[in-house]
């Protein structure tokens, strides 16, 4: 068969086309086309991602039963999706608090990022469901950049002055998950974007509140020196673990911040797609409840470990399916614009 430029399609002469040199014009463009081939043939068998995926679920289920919970929320392919991004940050955030000093942490968590920017996820489970979500969902990898950026800054600031430094970590750490969540569970609107970096930070500063003691052991303390200030506390009254009257109304200012930050961020909710609404709702009103379980136990954050029990989260589910089955998120969309 000859083409128009005389050409057989198989061969040329009596060279069989398959063991022609390629011209210079036609190695730019296989370049461009192989690039397909690679991508075909990276994807992992289905037993491998079920695998992958499974990996993720345990640690998801392991390290937050808040989330877990939210998440068995979401249909499967979602629910999976987001069990991938736990793990991935999970991972991410072990590789800080592990054992061996900074320089060693840094080092694992420069691999670490090196690994997600060569896309060679090896035999690691978690990166192998992560770079499936990842191309999946369009997620971009500029949420992740400024994740490890964040988690790196955890190796080398260990206090902040003010909350605007302590806000800029939260979205590192935090509001980063939410905006990658936003590509998965699916949002509608743009607008979306500011509530889920509220919403990020007020998770993030719940975290904190909550593991004051906790990370003071590990020689971190997150909450601004400036509202240490305000109310006459000094950092040996951390190290002290004395809960006063000065301590008291320090965490009953914390956690108006915090709730203030929820009821900004809550509205954003009626963005999102329907199938991700309840699991978004459920993983903030339920985290939120920390709160109210620090307050119980007297702001005493040094011995005690605020919770959320089982039966709290069911009961406070009925609530939350009924405030989004009756467009009650979607009504505080519309109250705001107004």
């Amino acid at each position: 068969m000859e083409t128009r430029s005389g050409f057989s399609m198989w061969k040329v002469g009596s060279i069989p086309f398959s063991q022609l040199k390629p011209q210079p014009w036609e190695e730019r463009l296989l370049f461009k086309a192989m690039e397909g081939i690679k991508e075909r043939n990276a994807r992992r068998p289905l037993a491998d991602l079920e695998k992958a995926f499974e990996a993720c679920r345990a640690i998801t289920r392991q390290h937050s039963q808040t989330f877990y919970f939210a998440s068995r929320l979401l249909p499967l392919e979602k629910r999976r999706a987001i069990w991938s991004l736990y793990a991935f940050a999970r991972v991410s955030d072990d590789i800080v608090d592990s054992g061996g000093d900074s320089e060693e942490r840094l080092r694992r968590l420069k691999a670490w990022h090196q690994a997600l920017r060569r896309e060679d996820p090896g035999q690691d489970p978690v990166l192998i469901a992560w770079f499936e979500t990842r191309r999946r969902f369009s997620i971009p990898t500029l949420y992740e950049d400024h994740l490890l950026e964040a988690l790196e800054q955890d190796l080398l600031v260990k206090r902040y002055e003010t909350f605007d430094g302590l806000a800029l970590y939260c979205y590192g750490v935090a509001s980063t998950i939410g905006l990658m969540s936003m590509h998965i569970l699916g949002d509608l609107d743009q607008e979306a974007v500011i509530y889920a970096i509220r919403l990020g930070v007020a998770l993030q500063l719940t975290n904190i509140l909550r593991d004051i003691g906790e990370d003071w052991l590990r020689g971190r303390f997150y909450l601004p020196r400036e509202d240490l200030k305000r109310f006459g506390l000094k950092e040996e009254d951390i190290a002290q673990g004395e809960v006063d009257e000065r301590w008291r109304s320090f965490m009953r200012f914390q956690i108006q911040r915090a709730d203030c930050i929820y009821e900004d961020a809550f509205p954003g909710i009626g963005y999102l797609h329907p199938a991700g609404q309840l699991a978004v709702a459920a993983a903030g009103e339920l985290y939120r409840k920390i709160l109210r379980s620090i307050e119980r136990n007297d702001y005493n954050v040094f011995t005690r470990r605020a919770f959320v029990p089982d039966w709290q989260k069911v009961l406070g589910l009925a609530h939350i399916l009924l405030q989004v089955k009756t467009g009650c998120y979607a009504r505080h969309i519309i109250n705001k614009e107004r």
